[in-house]
């Protein structure tokens, strides 16, 4: 996966914005103003992900490109290294979860913005 495809991907999902509040070189993916993924703009060698509490040890686990969040929240972030042993399909499911854990936190008003399958 590359950045181009990243952004677009994101950027395709029901109001996702994008922003760089951190600076110049961090690329941050907002559902409704809150914050699901984050990446380098220059370096795009890893993301981070909301994630499950209940499975990020799971994919941390099994997977070596999986580490806790970096510089975020370890419960509930991971760090994806692009490229590793996490195939396209498996962190496009991973942006997707991430996604959905946000949405499912926003208040009732902005969740039925949101039409879910």
């Amino acid at each position: 996966m590359d950045i181009e495809f990243f952004r677009e991907y994101c950027l395709g999902m029901q109001h996702v914005t994008e922003d760089t509040p951190f600076g110049p070189n961090t690329l941050v993916m907002k559902v409704h103003g809150k914050m699901f993924a984050l990446c380098g703009i220059d370096n795009f060698s890893s993301v981070n992900l909301k994630c499950d509490p209940e499975i990020a040890p799971e994919l941390r686990a099994n997977y070596i490109a999986v580490e806790s969040g970096f510089h975020m929240n370890k419960k509930h972030w991971n760090t994806v290294q692009i490229g590793s042993d996490v195939s396209d399909k498996l962190l496009i499911k991973m942006i997707d979860d991430s996604y959905n854990l946000v949405v499912d936190t926003l208040p009732k008003k902005l969740k039925e913005t949101i039409k879910r399958d």
